[in-house]
Parts: C-alpha cells; sequence; structure tokens
C-alpha cells in the first residue's frame, strides 16, 4: 500500500475515533454540563481551533502544491536542456558523436530512474545514472575545437552539461523535504479535537454519525493530499513523464550527426 495513503488512513481513524469518543462521552456527562453555556463556550472555543486548523492546513497545501509546480518546472526544465544539448552536438560534428550517445543513455536511465513502471522503485540519486553524466562531461572536455565555431558550440555543451547536473543534485536535494512528522501529528491532534467537539453536541442519529464519518474523511484526504504533493515522486499524484519521455523519443528519432543535412 502506498505510504501516504495508509499515513491518510490512519488520520482519517483518528479523527472519527475523536468524532464517536466525542458522542460517547455526551452520554454520561451530567446534565449541567450540556447547557446552553457549555455549548456557548465549547463553539467560542472550537471555533479558534477552527480558525487555526483552517489556516495551517490551508497553508500546508499551498505549500506542498508550490514546491511540487516547481519540481514539475524543474523536470520540464531538465529535459529542455538535454534537447538543447544535443542539438548544439550535432551542430559541432562528426567528433560529438560518441557524447550524443552517451546524453541518449542518461537521458533513457535518468527517465527509468525518475518515472519506472512501478512508482515505489523511483531513484533519483542513482550512482551508475550519474557516472554517464560524468562520462558525457569528459567527453566533451576531450573535444579539441578546430576554430572559433566550434569552440563557441564546445563552451555552449559544457555549460548545458553543467546545468543538467546541477538540476540533478537540486532535484534530489528537494525529495523528502516535508512538513516534520511531529507537526503533522499535532494538526491531526487539533482536527480530532475540533471532530470530538462537533459529536459531544451531536444528537444520536444516523445523519449525524454520516456527517461526521465524512466530514473525518474530508479533512484526512486534505491531509493525505499535502503529504502525497510533497513527495513529487512514486506517489498516487506525481510529477508528469511525459517532457523526459518526450525528449528521449526526439534523441532517439534525431539523425546522426553523420547522416544529418
Amino acid at each position: 500500500m502506498n505510504n501516504t495513503l495508509a499515513i491518510g488512513l490512519v488520520v482519517f481513524a483518528v479523527i472519527l475515533a475523536g468524532a464517536f469518543a466525542g458522542a460517547k462521552v455526551q452520554v454520561h456527562l451530567p446534565k449541567h454540563h450540556l447547557t446552553d453555556e457549555t455549548k456557548n463556550l465549547v463553539n467560542v472555543s472550537t471555533a479558534v481551533l477552527a480558525t487555526i486548523s483552517a489556516l495551517v492546513l490551508g497553508l500546508l497545501i499551498s505549500n506542498a502544491n508550490t514546491s511540487f509546480t516547481r519540481l514539475g518546472g524543474e523536470i520540464t526544465t531538465l529535459s529542455a536542456e538535454i534537447l538543447r544539448l544535443d542539438h548544439v552536438l550535432r551542430r559541432y560534428g562528426d567528433d560529438a558523436e560518441p557524447a550524443r550517445i552517451t546524453l541518449l543513455q542518461y537521458a533513457e536511465r535518468k527517465t527509468a530512474d525518475l518515472f519506472p513502471d512501478n512508482p515505489a522503485d523511483f531513484r533519483v540519486g542513482n550512482p551508475s545514472t550519474y557516472e554517464l553524466l560524468q562520462r558525457l562531461e569528459d567527453l566533451l572536455l576531450a573535444l579539441k575545437p578546430a576554430n572559433a565555431r566550434d569552440q563557441w558550440w564546445l563552451t555552449q555543451a559544457t555549460t548545458l552539461a553543467a546545468k543538467i547536473g546541477d538540476a540533478r543534485w537540486l532535484i534530489a536535494q528537494q525529495i523528502g523535504q516535508g512538513t516534520p512528522k511531529a507537526f503533522v501529528a499535532l494538526l491531526v491532534f487539533w482536527l480530532a479535537l475540533l471532530i470530538a467537539s462537533f459529536g459531544l453536541f451531536a444528537p444520536p442519529n444516523l445523519t449525524s454519525a454520516a456527517t461526521l464519518t465524512l466530514c473525518a474523511l474530508a479533512v484526512a484526504g486534505a491531509v493525505a493530499m499535502f503529504l502525497e504533493l510533497e513527495q513529487g515522486f512514486g506517489g498516487l499524484v506525481h510529477i508528469s513523464p511525459e517532457p523526459m519521455r518526450q525528449a528521449v523519443k526526439t534523441l532517439e528519432a534525431e539523425p546522426s550527426s553523420q547522416n544529418a543535412p
């Protein structure tokens, strides 16, 4: 089972338990604890808690979505830099053909690492993939430009290779920088306490039970959603693989420099 989905189910169970705990407490409380004055006090107190919980949960979802969008943009940028580097190497000439072959191997391996058939098998920092990038850099450094034109293309190629390397480290550093678990646990406690206050004064009927259950499910879904967005890769909601896959297809379809017009 997906880790985020399991966490979401646990959060749902905890919040729902809070709701029915509140309903259970209602049965055993003396009547003078369920007066209108008590209800007003509980409503005011939970209104403060509800406001804080809503603000925190909304902020976490917003931050997770921003991080997810930024990570997707970095994957698109990486694919564009790979395509641009291949074009530059084609313009350089026949001597850059080994570098082009290595670049294709790197793009294929990187795509397989980030977007495997089984999402749980994704690898951001695969050493063998990084070795291909280093081999590409060595091949570029071994080129001997014959004129100013070749020197310009080589400069462009080395700059793009450096950007591809930077993207590799940047993506790797962003993975795992999610919300601290202790803070998530505190948020779940707030939400369980809030739903428990609803159950405390809810009438004992099926409609109340169904409403509290759906409310707990919705809130747990929101918690699971921001945790899922923070992962970026390997989850039910993940970065689109299309930019990298399209880049690999384009590199495979491009003719070698010997056949280029």
